[in-house]
């Protein structure tokens, strides 16, 4: 208690100075006395303990004093004595009395920094835990998996053994998350971290990275075989559903693996090839375990430089057709080209559609490819004599555009040429995706007498019913069959087979991907009447489109 009522005085002093130093400030306007009073409250707060013990002190020793003057302790035999006095025999007592509270004073300090300093060391170290530990699931964090990674490289296994980073992304977490909500979504991360741990060797490091990412660092594997053995038992414990509030929760997971040690291997170049190859995982359906690949890594370094030039080139209309001859199988004679978009890129080269029409998609400008490669080519195609069609194909995202029928017809009025000399190609796949909407735009095409093909034709989803419904003009048999048709028996009868489906509809039959002369006498020979290939000409610049026309002409 006595300790209790001193803190408590000591505050109401504490308080009681501040309370009249803000009074003088405002009364005398004193910034100097201001800052003095409030030193001295610091000082006194600061010092409360260590001025509590002096008190102490200073007590005992006021009444050791007392006790001296009132009681003379050493009386000499004969001797009166002297009360209200202190004889020089009793100042030692006087100064025993102050050392032992001295001692006692800095005793008690020097325990109290001892404490101090044992509870900051232990403040330090739980803090330097948490910095290396994720708070949700008490994994290592991404700092430790940097740092085991950065090890891992710095020390190159042994022969015949490989270091190994896995980077590990949930599928269906996130609707999870929506469904249930972010406290079933953490607990379903504490889960899925404590069966990582499970399945792992000792010493491998199982980290979460954030968000659904993990990661495990894995050292001196057995080669790759081993490490595929670990990531399979990963995605296996993974396949159990997770039981959380009495609701079963399924999550799968894509783990891209980069191999340790490759040439000049770093931190952040082995991260990046283990996300290269997490890219390709996350592009299957369902759990699946990818390799670091150098070819894969071409493409996606590939489609980084044509993203970032994208723009420049649509701008520029750098962007421009190549045309390619669909020749009558039975007199060799042009019946129609078909023009693609191709790209002369100053890094990459010339880029076929397909290689950087994705990108188009991705950054919303197919629509303004589209439009200015269909305009030259239809200016180009003016110039032809009449029998001679145009045939470009619309990729099936460009049906949801409800404008793209009007944009063609008006740039057909533009170029100067008639609907019926163009052909627009859709896909198979298209019908089944955006099955209205293709209606739609295709049956305005038609009225205006532009002609309507099927592309692709014997790998989709096309039916009977699309052949009937849809009022087609022709089919294009696809190349992969085409190809397939000197080697595999089963192949030509399927080729035979459309070709006759087709011609019962009453339509025109061409096939593409004619590069030997035999595949053509092949197709000649069960009805098919139209051909396209590089056995009859690359896609070339417009220039040559009169080349070929005039080679007609001579034959």
């Amino acid at each position: 208690m006595p300790r209790c009522r001193f803190c408590v005085q000591l505050r109401v002093l504490s308080v009681g100075i501040s309370i009249r130093r803000d009074k003088l400030s405002r009364k005398m306007g004193l910034s100097s006395g201001h800052d003095e009073m409030n030193r001295i409250g610091e000082f006194l707060m600061r010092h409360r303990w260590t001025l509590r013990d002096l008190a102490v002190v200073l007590a005992a020793v006021l009444l050791t004093a007392y006790g001296l003057l009132e009681v003379d302790v050493f009386v000499a035999p004969g001797q009166q004595p002297v009360p209200g006095t202190i004889e020089y025999d009793e100042l030692p007592i006087l100064g025993l009395v102050i050392s032992i509270g001295l001692i006692g004073v800095i005793w008690r300090k020097n325990r109290q920094v001892r404490r101090l300093t044992v509870e900051r060391l232990e403040a330090q170290r739980k803090l330097g835990e948490l910095a290396f530990v994720d708070p949700l699931t008490s994994l290592p964090n991404r700092r430790s998996c940097l740092d085991a990674l950065s090890a891992a490289i710095a020390s190159p296994p042994g022969a015949d053994r490989v270091h190994a980073l896995l980077l590990i992304d949930l599928n269906g977490f996130k609707q999870i998350n929506d469904v249930y909500g972010h406290n079933t979504g953490d607990q379903a991360l504490i889960e899925v971290g404590q069966r990582l741990m499970s399945v792992g060797r000792t010493g491998d490091k199982v980290c979460r990275l954030g968000g659904d990412e993990f990661a495990v660092v894995a050292e001196h594997c057995r080669g790759a075989e081993a490490v595929t053995s670990l990531g399979m038992r990963l995605i296996a414990a993974l396949e159990p559903p997770l039981l959380i509030a009495g609701i079963e929760h399924r999550v799968g997971a894509g783990i891209g693996v980069c191999l340790i040690p490759f040439d000049d291997a770093t931190v952040e170049e082995t991260l990046r090839r283990a996300d290269v190859a997490l890219y390709r995982a996350k592009a299957q359906p369902l759990a699946a375990l990818r390799f670091f690949d150098a070819e894969m890594d071409a493409l996606l370094r590939e489609r980084d430089i044509i993203d970032r030039s994208l723009p420049e080139a649509v701008a520029t209309g750098a962007i421009h057709p190549a045309f390619q001859p669909l020749v009558d199988l039975s007199s060799h004679a042009v019946a129609g080209f078909k023009a693609t978009a191709e790209w002369p890129h100053a890094t990459l080269g010339l880029l076929r559609s397909e290689q950087f029409m994705p990108a188009a998609e991705d950054a919303g400008v197919a629509s303004r490819v589209f439009d200015h490669v269909l305009r030259d080519a239809c200016r180009t195609a003016a110039g032809w004599p009449d029998p001679v069609f145009l045939s470009v194909n619309v990729a099936a995202n460009q049906f949801l555009d409800p404008a793209l029928s009007t944009r063609v017809l008006a740039i057909l009025e533009q170029a100067g040429l008639q609907a019926s000399r163009l052909e627009v190609e859709i896909g198979e796949s298209a019908l089944v995706r955006h099955l209205e909407a293709a209606r739609t735009t295709l049956g305005s095409l038609r009225e205006a007498g532009v002609r309507i093909a099927l592309n692709d034709f014997g790998t989709g989803y096309s039916s009977l019913y699309h052949l009937r419904n849809f009022q087609l003009d022709r089919v294009t048999i696809d190349r992969s069959l085409v190809e397939r048709m000197g080697s595999e028996r089963e192949s030509e009868e399927i080729v035979s087979a459309l070709i006759g489906l087709g011609r019962g509809f009453g339509l025109t039959i061409a096939a593409e991907g004619i590069d030997r002369s035999v595949e053509a006498s092949a197709l000649l020979t069960h009805g098919c009447q139209l051909g396209q290939g590089d056995l009859y000409g690359e896609p070339a610049p417009a220039s040559q489109t009169i080349a070929w026309l005039a080679a007609d002409e001579d034959r």
